[in-house]
């Protein structure tokens, strides 16, 4: 059996009250995969039983009415630890997806985030990259293999060494994406890969109830426009309040830059052992079985 391909930067998953309902957790530990988990003391003996000693990571503090405190104190411990990235991931994520031939295939959680990093490490000034939602990466063929300069969602690649933090209390992301953006960096929003993520308040735990009951959704919107005034508005949609950036995004045109030494053209395909197979005896679709002759026509199995 060949060597396993696993992530090179270390994974911390932020959670609270999802010992018992940890998607993330279950499917990296599924796919053998390390990765911390980051809770809180009063909850780290449960999540302990549930995934084991060696994948706890402590916080020293609790309750502080938001995920805000638990993701910068993994930025610290990360760069405290010395390395050039990290990875923070939300811990509602079921599967992780290849998109081949336009079609959501399921892959191994280690390839799909070691293919990020791979891709990110070929640049010198992508700030954030990460997964798409496999929500937003339908299987049509017009879909773009990668989008930059874009809102990263909750599967994030960041560099570690950056002079920025996670602020406030809602939409952290949007703001922590706009922040890199407007000093000039780049993100990179990889929809080669993409991941199954339940929606938001879906699931019990969480700092849920805190952040989205009652009127949460429009304190959420109008705080990010207050932080971004001019650039960040607040309007309506799928019938709820939402942030909405100016030109979607467009104004930030920073190009990606190539580290020295780097020539796309000269790198060899890699299908990172991956393979793909068949697993059930009848195949009803015609586009799936004219996408698994063209895998062994081209030789890859």
């Amino acid at each position: 059996m060949s060597e396993r391909i696993l992530p090179r930067y270390p994974i911390y998953i932020p959670s609270k009250g999802r010992y018992d309902c940890n998607y993330t957790a279950e499917c990296l530990q599924r796919d053998d995969v390390p990765f911390h988990l980051v809770v809180e003391p009063q909850e780290a003996e449960l999540y302990s039983e549930r995934f084991g000693e060696d994948h706890i990571l402590i916080l020293p503090f609790r309750d502080r009415g938001s995920v805000i405190p638990s993701r910068n104190f993994i930025w610290e411990h990360a760069r405290a630890a010395g390395v050039e990235r990290h990875w923070q991931l939300d811990d509602n994520m079921r599967y992780f997806f290849r998109r081949y031939r336009a079609k959501r295939m399921y892959c191994d959680a280690g390839i799909a985030l070691r293919v990020c990093e791979d891709f990110t490490d070929r640049y010198e000034n992508i700030a954030i990259s990460g997964l798409n939602y496999a929500m937003f990466a339908p299987d049509i063929d017009r879909l773009q293999p990668i989008q930059i300069n874009c809102h990263v969602y909750s599967c994030m690649l960041i560099r570690t060494d950056l002079p920025f933090h996670w602020r406030g209390r809602y939409n952290e992301d949007t703001d922590l994406c706009l922040q890199v953006l407007a000093h000039g960096w780049c993100t990179v929003l990889l929809n080669t890969f993409v991941v199954d993520k339940e929606q938001t308040m879906a699931m019990k735990g969480g700092n849920t109830e805190a952040i989205y009951h009652g009127d949460g959704r429009l304190r959420m919107a109008r705080s990010l426009e207050r932080m971004w005034p001019g650039v960040v508005t607040t309007d309506r949609r799928f019938r709820r309040p939402q942030h909405i950036v100016k030109d979607g995004w467009k104004r930030f045109d920073t190009p990606l830059q190539l580290k020295p030494g780097i020539d796309l053209a000269v790198l060899p395909p890699n299908e990172y052992g991956m393979n793909l197979v068949q697993v059930q005896d009848e195949i009803r679709s015609p586009r799936i079985q004219k996408i698994i002759d063209s895998w062994q026509q081209k030789g890859a199995v």
